[in-house]
């Protein structure tokens, strides 16, 4: 039985969801932070920085990217693929703010500010900004909280399947794709942050 604890629509009409086979024996594949609370507030270090978009008054962060960790990945795991992404930026179009993959099946996790950069642990893709590094929210004052959807997901790829500079969409459609062709998910487990611009 798959236990559904949220989906994010991530290539045309795949879907990839948050959650993780559960059987008798099976452990829940999850994904946890020690930065934030799932459904709760992240705090402003988070957010990306003036250093890096002096024009944009928005961005009153420091660029810090979460700690993020998980248990459990399912039984076949090779590698990795992490997704960020704000469905609500854009007028609704969705803002991709992180897209890694080939983390190695023997890592769990990233300590707080470690994908700032970019770093051997990942295959950087390519985010709306271009980089293959977390790049934090610039979310704009006067709204409600947007919600910052990480969906991590297992695979049956190695670490050096995937060449660099993948878009979410190119991702995607290589791990799970829609019609003929293998899929390589294996599970996923998804974190939501909250956050809002400033003079809210």
């Amino acid at each position: 039985m798959m236990r559904l604890l949220g989906c994010l629509i991530l290539a045309g009409t795949t879907v990839v969801c948050a959650g993780a086979t559960a059987g008798a024996q099976q452990k829940i594949f999850e994904l946890s932070s020690t930065t934030f609370k799932d459904g709760q507030m992240m705090p402003v270090k988070v957010a990306n920085s003036r250093a890096n978009f002096p024009q944009n008054a928005n961005c009153i962060g420091e660029n810090v990217s979460p700690q993020l960790s998980w248990v459990n990945p399912p039984a076949g795991t090779k590698s990795f693929a992490i997704l960020m992404v704000d469905p609500e930026g854009r007028g609704g179009g969705g803002v991709v703010h992180w897209v890694a993959y080939g983390i190695p099946a023997d890592v769990t996790g990233f300590a707080e500010g470690e994908v700032s950069k970019d770093s051997p642990k990942y295959v950087g893709g390519k985010s709306r900004l271009g980089v293959g590094h977390y790049s934090g929210p610039c979310a704009p004052p006067g709204t409600q909280p947007r919600h910052y959807t990480f969906v991590l997901v297992a695979t049956d790829l190695e670490p050096t399947a995937l060449p660099p500079g993948l878009s979410k969409e190119e991702l995607t459609g290589k791990i799970a794709p829609f019609g003929p062709g293998p899929r390589h998910d294996k599970g996923s487990a998804g974190l939501v942050g909250l956050f809002v611009g400033p003079g809210k």
